[in-house]
C-alpha cells in the first residue's frame, strides 16, 4: 500500500466487509443497540457475578457525588464514616463532602498559582506548563489529598454543610474557574517577564485569590466556622454535641490515624518495588505529599482481604469505565466481547495498556466485601458513590457493584492500607526518596 489511501485500496477493504459473514445484520445491530449491548457476555458473566460473599462488613446506604469528579473525596470519607458509625452506632452518617471540596479548589487555586511563578520561566510549548494550563483546577484528585485538607481544616457532618447544586454539578464552576485561572497564568507569566520580584508575584496572587475565594463561598457557600452535632443512635438515644469548630469535631470524632495507612499500587509500566511521588498532584502546599508504593499485584491484593479480615473497608482507585454495566453493578474484564464482534484482537497487557493511555486510573471506590474459595478471592464488593440510581435507572444493586477478581487484576492500580500489612522490606521502601511522576503520568 501507497502511502496514500486509493480507490484501489478501497475496494479491497469493501470486499474484505463483504466476505465477512452476516455483515449486514452486524451492521444493523451495532448501529441501532451499540457495540455494549450487542456484545455483552451477560450469561457468563452472571454466573460468576454473585452478590454473596464470605466477608461483608455491614456499610449503609451509598453516597451520590452526582454529576462531580469528587469520587476520591467522597471513597476516602466513606471508609472513615464507615468507622464513625461502628464506633457510634449512627446509621448512614455522612461526612459535608461540600465543605471539603470548598477548601480542595481553593488550595489547589494556590498550589496552581505557585506552579505557574515557579514556571514562569518556561515557554508556553513546555509540556509541563501546557499540562498545567490544560486543567488548572479540576474537581479530581488522588488519596493523600483529603488527609491534607483535614488535617488543616478538619472535618464537618453534612447537616451543617451540605451540597449545593454548584457542587454537585461542578461543570459551570469549572468553567469560570479555568477562565479565571488561566488568565491570572497570562498576567503572572507577563509580570515574571517584566522583572517583578517573587514577592510581588505573590502580591498579585493574594489578590487572585481573594477572587477565587468569593467564586468558591458563592458556589458552594462560605465554609462552615461553628454547628452542633445532633444524631440519634441505633438504639434511638438523642445525642448532643453544640457550638463545634470543624478542627474539635475532627479531634472528637475521626477515629483515622492517617500516619498508620500507606497508598500502595499495581503500576507495571514502573519499576516494582520502589516508592514514587507526584508532586504536582498535591493540594495543600506544605500539607501532605501524594505518594505510591509500587508493589506486586499478589501482595497487594492479599492487604486488602486481611484489612478486611480486620473489618475495615479499603479505597482504591481504578480505570472503572472499563467492562462496565453500570445498571446492573457489573465490573469483569470478560464483560464484553469486543474482539470477537469485529473479529480483531484487542488484548493488551496491564502494561502496555498504561504505556499506550489506553488506560489509567480514573476512579475511586471502597471495598467492603469479598468472596473466598480455598483462601483465594474470585469477587469483591464494592461500594461507589453514584447513588442507588440515575433518574429511574437503577446503579447497580442500591448502589453496590460486584467485581470480578480478573477484574482487579486488570484495572485496579492502588488501594490504601494500614503500614502493618507490609513486610519489613516494604516499610523500609517507605523511609527512602521518593521517584517523583510527572504530571502527565497515567497515575497523577
Amino acid at each position: 500500500m501507497n502511502k496514500e489511501i486509493s480507490q484501489k485500496d478501497i475496494k479491497t477493504f469493501k470486499d474484505a466487509l463483504n466476505n465477512v459473514d452476516h455483515h449486514e445484520v452486524l451492521t444493523t445491530a451495532v448501529s441501532n443497540q451499540g457495540i455494549k449491548k450487542v456484545c455483552e457476555n451477560k450469561q457468563l458473566v452472571t454466573k460468576k457475578l454473585n452478590r454473596v460473599f464470605t466477608i461483608d462488613l455491614p456499610t449503609g446506604k451509598v453516597t451520590n457525588q452526582k454529576h462531580s469528579g469528587r469520587c476520591w473525596l467522597f471513597s476516602t470519607l466513606n471508609t472513615m464514616r464507615y468507622e464513625i458509625s461502628q464506633k457510634y452506632h449512627i446509621k448512614d452518617f455522612e461526612f459535608s463532602e461540600n465543605y471539603l471540596s470548598f477548601w480542595d479548589r481553593f488550595e489547589k487555586a494556590n498550589a496552581f498559582y505557585e506552579r505557574i511563578i515557579a514556571s514562569a520561566g518556561k515557554p508556553y510549548d513546555d509540556r509541563y506548563v501546557m499540562t498545567l494550563l490544560n486543567m488548572p483546577n479540576g474537581d479530581g484528585g488522588q488519596y493523600a489529598n483529603l488527609p491534607a485538607l483535614v488535617e488543616k481544616y478538619g472535618l464537618a457532618p453534612k447537616s451543617a454543610m451540605p451540597e449545593t447544586a454548584m457542587s454537585s454539578d461542578t461543570d459551570d464552576f469549572n468553567a469560570v474557574m479555568w477562565h479565571r485561572m488561566r488568565k491570572d497564568a497570562l498576567l503572572l507569566r507577563r509580570a515574571y517577564q517584566d522583572g517583578k520580584s517573587n514577592d510581588e508575584l505573590r502580591t498579585m496572587k493574594k489578590h487572585m485569590l481573594e477572587t477565587i475565594y468569593r467564586i468558591c463561598a458563592y458556589c458552594f457557600g462560605e465554609p462552615v466556622e461553628t454547628f452542633d452535632f445532633e444524631y440519634r443512635d441505633e438504639d434511638n438515644n438523642f445525642h448532643q454535641d453544640l457550638n463545634l469548630t470543624p478542627i474539635e469535631f475532627r479531634d472528637k470524632y475521626m477515629t483515622r490515624n492517617f500516619d498508620d495507612y500507606v497508598c500502595v499500587m499495581h503500576s507495571p509500566d514502573k519499576e516494582l518495588n520502589k516508592y514514587y511521588a507526584i508532586p504536582d498532584d498535591d493540594n495543600v502546599l506544605g500539607g501532605r505529599h501524594v505518594t505510591l508504593l509500587n508493589i506486586d499485584l499478589a501482595d497487594m491484593k492479599q492487604m486488602v482481604i486481611n484489612q478486611l479480615k480486620d473489618k475495615e473497608i479499603t479505597w482504591f482507585g481504578c480505570d472503572v469505565l472499563r467492562e462496565l454495566n453500570r445498571q446492573e453493578g457489573y465490573l469483569d474484564s470478560q464483560l464484553y466481547n469486543e474482539s470477537g464482534l469485529f473479529d480483531t484482537d484487542l488484548a493488551m497487557s496491564k502494561k502496555d495498556r498504561l504505556i499506550a493511555r489506553q488506560s489509567t486510573a480514573t476512579h475511586a471506590m471502597a471495598i467492603t466485601g469479598v468472596n473466598l474459595v480455598d483462601g483465594k478471592p474470585n469477587r469483591w464488593k464494592i461500594e461507589n458513590s453514584w447513588g442507588e440510581k440515575k433518574g429511574q435507572t437503577p446503579v447497580g444493586d442500591k448502589g453496590y457493584f460486584v467485581m470480578d477478581d480478573g477484574w482487579f487484576d486488570q484495572y485496579v492500580y492502588n488501594v490504601v492500607v494500614n503500614k502493618k500489612y507490609l513486610s519489613k522490606e516494604q516499610l523500609a521502601l517507605l523511609d527512602t526518596k521518593p521517584i517523583d511522576l510527572p504530571l502527565w503520568d497515567p497515575m497523577a
